[in-house]
């Protein structure tokens, strides 16, 4: 079983308050998390953690965020634009991007943002549209297949990311040539990783790569950036990856690899985004209509725009029934919500207590890629985002969208 982060006399009191569907944020739970990962990594000293906006793109979590020390990993425009908004600036912003159009790339150095190059050709796109600054990334993929003992666990050869080892070494020396002085190392190879050994065999290539960037190109390799992968437990009987022991993996490679070759001044970065926040946050929803016909089905107030990943991907997210959490699951539902297309469904086939209309039910695990993955299809309007504070009390921290809203763009 799967424990809410409230009770449910606070759910209720969120619902009464601001309606439902409604996201839901455990600001105490964001914060041990965050201090739970420096902790892990305070061996390296210039460690540092840039969370992935694109999970979560509301400003009062990237602020919390920011309180605990962590910086941004940005991929657009957009994003820069509010991690300035945030107070975030400079060595404080990681710019992730392909296929940059030259607005964002200039918004980049002009906040300082350290910039990581994803091709060969972006080192004369840099050059030719904003200048090469004094430190760069570079993307690396390594091509083939990721595995874990028999287990292939995903084909970088097919990902449109990164470049290959003798792209990168190129690109350091053209960097160099155009005035770089120092050097990022970034490759992102598995999402959503619940496995320990992820990290720490990606960090053994990164950092042997470093090494060999360095001792063939004289670069100073100033930072590796294991970017993001590490997953979180979506079924109740899957076990968390450990950060303790992922860190002390990568420690190992890194005592291995690079202090023997004299690197022993290379800062760690991090990308972080499900990890940092997906089990702190939750879609709150009510029951509304039942269906009996071939199958059972549950609708609720919510829909696929509130979160796409079950019907994008087929992603298991588990149910809560509120005030349900000890009775028999000896009802098979298909949970679903109001869009007009049969894959706007919550759960198929999930055994559940009985479900009565009026029900709260939590949807677990939204915290990233949850509503930040929100459109409009069928003219449904995104829901509000709630951050249950420290102190048990509630804020709005994004309104619900409005009709007004929704018309704002349209030319009539």
């Amino acid at each position: 079983m799967k424990k809410t982060f409230a009770t449910k006399e606070k759910f209720q009191e969120i619902a009464e308050q601001y309606g439902t569907p409604v996201h839901i944020y455990d600001e105490r739970g964001i914060r041990e998390n965050a201090r739970r990962l420096y902790r892990a990594f305070s061996w390296n000293p210039g460690y540092k953690e840039y969370f992935a906006v694109k999970a979560t793109p509301t400003p009062r979590i990237l602020k919390i965020l920011k309180e605990e020390g962590c910086g941004v990993d940005c991929s657009s425009l957009t994003e820069l634009i509010l991690a300035e908004k945030c107070g975030f600036s400079g060595g404080d912003i990681m710019f992730s991007s392909n296929e940059t159009p030259a607005a964002d790339m200039k918004k980049a150095r002009e906040l300082g943002a350290y910039i990581n190059l994803d091709d060969y050709t972006h080192v004369r796109f840099l050059k030719d549209t904003c200048g090469v600054p004094k430190t760069v990334c570079c993307r690396f993929n390594p091509g083939g297949v990721f595995s874990v003992a028999n287990q292939i666990m995903d084909n970088p050869r097919d990902a449109k990311y990164g470049m290959t080892r003798g792209q990168m070494k190129s690109a350091y020396r053209d960097l160099m040539a155009l005035g770089a002085e120092r050097f990022g190392i970034h490759a992102f190879l598995v999402s959503n990783a619940t496995f320990n050994e992820y990290y720490p065999m990606m960090a053994r290539q990164l950092f042997t790569l470093a090494v060999e960037l360095h001792e063939s190109t004289g670069a100073k390799v100033e930072f590796v950036n294991l970017s993001g992968g590490i997953g979180i437990p979506y079924y109740p009987d899957q076990i968390a990856p450990n950060i303790e022991t992922i860190a002390a993996g990568v420690r190992q490679a890194y005592e291995d690899i690079l202090i023997p070759a004299g690197m022993g001044d290379v800062r760690i970065f991090t990308e972080l985004g499900r990890y940092m926040l997906g089990p702190y946050g939750c879609l709150l929803t009510r029951a509304i209509h039942e269906k009996h016909i071939y199958k059972e089905y549950i609708g609720v107030d919510a829909c696929a725009c509130d979160l796409m990943r079950p019907a994008m991907y087929g992603a298991y997210h588990h149910i809560t029934v509120l005030g349900k959490e000890s009775a028999p699951l000896d009802h098979l539902y298909d949970v679903v919500g109001g869009l007009c297309e049969n894959n706007d469904k919550f759960a198929i086939d999930r055994e559940l207590p009985g479900i009565d209309m009026g029900d709260l039910l939590v949807i677990h695990d939204t915290g990233a890629h949850g509503h930040a993955m929100g459109y409009n299809y069928n003219g449904r309007l995104r829901s509000a985002e709630v951050l249950l504070r420290e102190d048990g009390s509630t804020e709005l921290i994004r309104r619900a969208e409005t009709v007004d809203d929704y018309f704002a763009t349209m030319i009539f």
